[in-house]
C-alpha cells in the first residue's frame, strides 16, 4: 500500500520507525504527517458512525492479531472473513448482539438448514444486557399488578377489556416461571438459586401496593400469595417459607428488627448477566452461526424497490467495509431499536417510534451489608416500586430506580438516583456508619418500553415483547422484553420471521456454552489439579465458565498468569489471555463484562487497567500506539461509572 494513502491510524498503529522506513525520505515522512492531520477526522467516522459519546470510547481502531477461538469455536477473525466473503445470502441476519439478539442467532442456528450472521455494534452485552438487576425472575410483581388490575372498576367498566388484560399479563408470568425453569435446569453453570426476604413491620400497608386497598393487607397475604407463586412454576423452585423475629437475627443479622413482624422468603435465579450473554453468542457461533462484535451496521440497502436485502457493515476493529445479503434482516436492538430503524425507514421511525427508553440506576455496596446467601426485597418503596437489594460477586446490589430518558451507551448515573437509593435500602437495613463514600461503582441501563407502530392507534406500552414487521421492507423487529425470556423472545421472532412451515425450535433442551461437562463439584476437581489457587478463585472460575475452567486455565501457565489482578477480587491473569478467545477486543470489555470490575468497584477497575492492557497487547499484538489509545479510552469510560465520590457533572 503507498505510504500516503494510509489512514491516520494505520500510521499509528504502525509506529513511526516503521513508517519512516517505508517512506524512504524524509519528505515522505512529513507528508505522513499531513495524512494524520487531514485524515484524524475521517478516520473517527470509520471507527463509530454514532454520534453516542459512550459508544464512541467503547472502541477503537486497534488492528488485532488473530487469536484461536475458545472451546474450539471459529476465532473472530474467522467470523469476519466469512462474513466479509459476500458469496452467499444468509436466510437471517440479526442486527444486535445483546441478549435478545445474540438469542436469536442462537434459536436460528439450531433450527438447521439456515444459514445465519449477527453483528453487534459494540461489544457482547455492552448495553442494557450488562445492566440488569442480575435476576433471571418470574414476575412477581406482574402478578401483583395482573390482580390489582382485574379487581378495580375497570372489570365493570369494560369486563372483556380487564380479563382479556388479566389473562394477557399472567400469561407472560406464566412464560417467565418456564423461562427461569429452563435456566435453572439447564443453565445451572451459570444461574443459583437466592433466597429473598420480605420483611413486615405492620399487618397492613398505607399507602397500598399497586395503589389497590386489596394489597393494604399483603402483610397477611403474603405467605398464600407466595406458595401461589411457587405453584405457577409446578414448585420446581425451592418453596417459599415464613421466618420470625427471632430466628431472622441469626440468618439475617443486618435486617432492622424494630416492630418486624415476621419475613417471607421466597426464591428467584440470580445470575452474572454479561457472562451470560456471551455464553448464548458463543453458543450461536459453536452451533455455525457467524457471529461477530464490533461489527456496526451503518446502512441497510434495498432491491431497487422499498425491500430491504442486505446491510452495509464496518468492522470497528479495523474500518474495514463490507456488505452483506440476507433474506429476512431483524432488528434487536433493545432501546436503540428506532435508530436502527431510521436505516430502513426514516420517516416512518421518527413519525412512529417503537421505543420508549427509561433508565434504572444500581448502586454497589460493601458485602458486609446483606448475608452471603440471602436478598431483600421492598415491595413498597417511598415511590411505591420494587427495590431489591441482592449479594451479587461477593458486594451489596441495590436497585433499581425508574425515569423515561433517551437510551445512551454511557454507564454514568445521576448522582440524585444514587442518594435514594443508598438511603432507600436503609428502611429495612442497618448499615450502621454508611456512607456515599461506600458507593463503590453505580451505573445505569435502560429498558425498552415497547409498541408496535404498525398496529392500531392506541397500542399500550408493553413490559412484554413486540414484534413487528415493515410491510413494505420486510425487515422485522424485536423490543421489551426482559432477562428471564431472551429464549422465548428468540423463538417469537425466528417463528414469525421464517412462517409456520420453516423449521422449528428446539432451544429448550438445549445447554449453553460452558454447560456441556460442568458438574456441581467441577470445583473441587480444578482445585486438586491447580493447587495454586484457593477456594474463592477456584469457585470464581467454575461459576463463571463452567467447564470451560479448563481452557481457562491452561493460560496459567504464563508469567504469572495464577496472579489477581488486583487485591480482593477473585479475578486472575489467566482470564484477560482467555478473554482475547472469546471475542474481547478492549480493556473496557475485560473490566466491564469479562471481568465485572468496573461494575463492583470503580477503583479496583482503573488500578486492574495497565495490567489487563499489558496482557491484551501481549496477545492481540498492539503497538505501543494502540496501547496507549486503548488506555486512554478504557480510562474515560471505567471512570463514566459512579464512583466513591459524587461526579459534579452527575450532581
Amino acid at each position: 500500500m503507498p505510504f500516503a494513502r494510509l489512514t491516520a491510524s494505520q500510521i499509528l498503529y504502525h509506529g513511526e520507525r516503521e513508517f519512516v522506513s517505508r517512506a524512504g525520505s524524509a519528505v515522505a515522512f512529513f507528508t505522513a504527517l499531513v495524512v494524520i492531520q487531514q485524515s484524524s477526522s475521517e478516520d473517527e467516522k470509520v471507527q463509530c458512525r454514532s454520534h453516542d459519546q459512550g459508544l464512541q470510547k467503547a472502541g477503537l481502531l486497534s488492528y488485532p492479531r488473530e487469536v484461536p477461538g475458545a472451546g474450539g469455536i471459529p476465532s473472530r477473525s474467522e467470523q469476519l472473513k466469512r462474513l466479509q466473503k459476500n458469496d452467499h445470502v444468509y436466510d437471517v441476519l440479526v442486527v444486535g448482539g445483546g441478549a435478545t439478539g445474540a438469542g436469536i442467532a442462537l434459536d436460528a442456528a439450531t433450527r438447521g438448514g439456515l444459514q445465519v450472521a449477527c453483528l453487534e455494534r459494540g461489544d457482547f452485552a455492552s448495553e442494557t444486557s450488562s445492566r440488569s438487576t442480575k435476576l433471571i425472575w418470574a414476575g412477581i410483581k406482574y402478578m401483583g399488578t395482573a390482580v390489582a388490575a382485574l379487581l378495580s372498576t375497570k372489570l365493570i367498566q369494560n369486563p372483556p377489556k380487564a380479563i382479556n388484560d388479566f389473562m394477557g399479563e399472567m400469561t407472560m408470568v406464566l412464560n417467565c416461571h418456564r423461562e427461569r425453569r429452563y435456566m435453572m435446569e439447564k443453565q445451572e453453570h451459570l444461574c443459583s438459586w437466592l433466597p429473598i426476604c420480605v420483611p413486615f413491620v405492620s399487618w397492613t400497608v398505607f399507602p397500598p401496593p399497586f395503589k389497590h386497598h386489596l394489597y393494604g393487607f399483603f402483610p397477611i397475604l403474603s405467605p398464600l400469595v407466595m406458595k401461589f407463586y411457587d405453584g405457577l412454576s409446578s414448585f420446581s423452585c425451592p418453596p417459599s417459607y415464613i421466618i420470625g423475629p427471632s430466628k431472622m437475627s441469626t440468618v439475617f443479622p443486618q435486617l432492622r428488627s424494630e416492630h418486624l413482624k415476621y419475613c417471607s422468603v421466597f426464591y428467584e435465579a440470580v445470575h452474572n448477566d454479561s457472562r451470560t450473554n456471551i455464553a448464548i453468542a458463543l453458543s450461536a457461533a459453536d452451533h455455525g452461526a457467524h457471529i461477530c462484535n464490533y461489527v456496526e451496521v451503518v446502512d441497510l440497502f434495498t432491491d431497487g424497490t422499498k425491500r430491504v436485502i442486505g446491510a452495509k457493515a464496518v468492522d470497528r476493529m479495523t474500518g474495514k467495509e463490507f456488505t452483506i445479503r440476507a433474506k429476512k434482516i431483524i432488528l434487536a436492538g433493545g432501546p436503540f431499536t428506532d435508530s436502527l430503524r431510521q436505516l430502513e425507514d426514516k420517516a416512518t421511525a421518527t413519525e412512529k417510534p417503537a421505543v420508549r427508553g427509561a433508565h434504572g440506576t444500581h448502586i454497589i455496596l460493601p458485602g458486609k451489608y446483606l448475608p452471603p446467601n440471602m436478598g431483600l426485597l421492598d415491595y413498597n418503596s417511598s415511590d411505591g416500586r420494587f427495590l431489591f437489594v441482592i449479594p451479587w460477586q461477593g458486594r451489596t446490589l441495590v436497585g433499581t430506580t425508574d425515569r423515561k430518558t433517551p437510551a445512551e451507551t454511557s454507564p454514568k448515573p445521576p448522582e440524585e438516583e444514587i442518594k435514594w437509593l443508598l438511603n432507600e435500602c436503609q428502611k429495612y437495613i442497618y448499615m450502621k456508619g454508611v456512607s456515599r463514600q461506600d458507593v463503590s461503582s453505580a451505573w445505569r441501563g435502560w429498558r425498552p418500553l415497547a409498541v408496535d407502530p404498525h398496529a392500531a392507534p392506541g397500542a399500550p406500552v408493553s413490559r412484554d415483547h413486540i414484534i413487528s414487521e415493515n410491510p413494505e421492507t420486510g425487515v422485522v423487529f424485536i423490543a421489551g422484553g426482559k432477562w428471564t425470556t431472551w429464549r422465548e423472545m428468540a423463538q417469537d421472532v425466528m417463528d414469525r420471521a421464517i412462517g409456520q412451515h420453516g423449521p422449528k425450535c428446539n432451544t429448550l433442551e438445549l445447554k449453553l456454552f460452558g454447560g456441556e461437562g460442568y458438574s456441581k463439584d467441577l470445583t473441587q476437581h480444578v482445585m486438586n489439579k491447580y493447587t495454586q489457587l484457593n477456594e474463592t478463585t477456584a469457585q470464581h472460575l467454575v461459576r463463571t465458565y463452567g467447564s470451560q475452567v479448563w481452557e481457562v486455565c491452561k493460560f496459567m501457565t504464563m508469567k504469572q498468569g495464577s496472579e489477581k489482578l488486583v487485591a480482593n477480587f477473585p479475578y486472575i491473569r489467566a482470564e484477560v489471555a482467555y478473554a482475547c478467545r472469546e471475542y474481547a477486543c478492549t480493556v473496557e470489555d475485560v473490566l466491564s463484562r469479562r471481568t465485572r470490575l468496573a461494575f463492583l468497584d470503580r477503583d479496583a477497575a482503573m488500578e486492574a487497567l495497565p495490567v489487563v492492557a499489558d496482557i491484551m497487547a501481549k496477545e492481540l499484538k498492539w503497538s505501543r500506539s494502540v496501547k496507549r489509545r486503548q488506555m486512554a479510552s478504557a480510562k474515560e469510560y471505567v471512570l463514566s461509572y459512579g464512583g466513591r465520590t459524587p461526579d459534579e457533572e452527575s450532581s
